[in-house]
């Protein structure tokens, strides 16, 4: 009996999962923040020095205008003002380029800047970028970052539903514990 073509392809998914690339970690807490500059959703280069002195949530998503990244970034454009209240930047990174992030931030209207991350080399640098060789996309990973340039906390599991009041809840919890420490 013949093998037909549809046969092989668990096996030649198989025999191809050691080509990929090996996945760098993400940052531990207590670590310093990888450093990046990449355009925003309005070509102006962002760094992570441009937050220093306030929190920061950098949040990896897979794919600009698909369900759950929208989901995700609507649920942080609704939280937006309680996160800025607090201190904290909000920052969205994937694998799109300026114009896909201009006009998904324009027909969602996010108040936040979407990094265009075209090489994956910000995204590795987080741990955060799934490659298989023919297709490249961000995890949907977070880092809150304190105002040192620190993680603080990190998200390897994201509910897109639940994140920002997760978020919400970790900052109260993290802002008062510093509070409280000096």
């Amino acid at each position: 009996m013949p093998i037909r073509p549809r046969q092989l392809m668990p096996y030649l998914f198989v025999a191809l999962l050691p080509l990929t690339a090996a996945a760098i970690e993400p940052p531990p807490v207590g670590s310093n923040a990888p450093d990046f500059s990449l355009p925003d959703q309005n070509g102006q280069q962002r760094q992570l020095s441009d937050y220093k002195g306030q929190w920061l949530l950098l949040y990896f998503y897979p794919k600009d205008d698909t369900p759950g990244c929208t989901e995700e970034a609507c649920q942080f454009r609704d939280h937006i003002t309680v996160l800025n209240a607090m201190g904290t930047k909000v920052v969205g990174v994937s694998l799109d380029d300026v114009a896909s992030h201009a006009a998904f931030a324009s027909k969602h209207q996010l108040p936040f800047s979407l990094l265009a991350d075209t090489e994956g080399v910000v995204t590795s640098s987080y741990g955060a970028l799934r490659d298989l060789l023919v297709i490249k996309m961000a995890k949907r990973y977070s880092f809150l970052i304190n105002p040192e340039g620190q993680i603080a906390k990190r998200y390897l599991s994201v509910d897109s539903e639940q994140h920002a009041r997760e978020v919400i809840e970790d900052l109260q919890q993290l802002q008062s514990s510093t509070q409280s420490s000096r």
